[in-house]
C-alpha cells in the first residue's frame, strides 16, 4: 500500500541535527495519521508521500519548516520566589511572553542562580536544521475513526482512556502556570 491521505504510516528514524550528531534515535517506531493532520512535520509527509513499506531516505529539515528560528524575546529571566519549589532546571511552565499576549507558551527553567531562573519558550530544537533518517516499516488504511478523529488509535497511538496509559517517561511534563 502506498503513503496517502488517510493512511497509517508507521517509520523509525534516527533524528540528528545538520552536523550528523545524534539527538533521537526511535526504539519505536512513530505512528502517524497521513495526510495534513498536523501528527508529524508536514516535510516529513512531503518526503514519504506516494512511498511503500521498506522505503528508506534522509531528509534535512530547515528550522523555517520544523521548530521555528530561535527567538531570544522568548527567554525570560524570574525571581525564582515567583515559581514553584522546589525549582529544577527543566521544569516547564506555561505562561505568556509578554503582559499582551494571550498566547501561551510552555517554558523551559534552562539555568538557576543567584536567587533567578531563566525560562526559555523556544522549543528545544528551535533553530536547528534537523537531519531524519526514515524507513517505512508500516503503512495501513486509517479507520473512518481515525480520520474522524485526525490522529491514530491503538499500538503507539493516541489512547481516549488514561487506564491505558503507559506512562513512559517524556510524555509528560511537570507544568504550572505564570502570573
Amino acid at each position: 500500500m502506498k503513503i496517502a491521505k488517510n493512511t497509517v504510516v508507521s517509520v523509525n528514524y534516527k533524528l540528528s541535527d545538520a552536523q550528523n550528531n545524534l539527538i533521537e534515535q526511535s526504539s519505536e517506531p512513530m505512528v502517524y495519521l497521513h495526510g495534513g493532520y498536523q501528527n508529524t512535520l508536514p516535510k516529513i509527509e512531503e518526503a514519504l508521500d506516494g512511498k511503500e513499506t521498506g522505503y528508506s531516505t534522509t531528509i534535512q529539515v530547515e528550522p523555517e519548516d520544523a521548530f521555528g528560528e530561535y527567538d531570544s524575546e522568548l527567554v525570560k529571566i524570574e525571581p525564582v520566589e515567583r515559581l514553584p519549589q522546589p525549582l529544577e532546571v527543566g521544569m516547564q511552565f506555561e505562561g505568556s511572553p509578554d503582559d499582551d499576549s494571550e498566547e501561551s507558551v510552555i517554558f523551559t527553567v534552562t539555568e538557576v542562580a543567584d536567587g533567578k531562573a531563566v525560562l526559555d519558550g523556544n522549543h528545544p530544537l528551535a533553530g536547528i536544521a534537523l537531519r531524519f533518517e526514515l524507513n517505512v516499516t508500516e503503512v495501513r488504511a486509517a479507520s473512518e475513526e481515525e480520520v474522524a478523529h485526525g490522529h491514530v488509535h491503538g499500538a503507539h497511538g493516541h489512547h481516549h482512556h488514561h487506564d491505558e496509559d503507559d506512562g513512559e517517561a517524556g510524555d509528560h511534563f511537570r507544568s504550572q502556570p505564570l502570573n
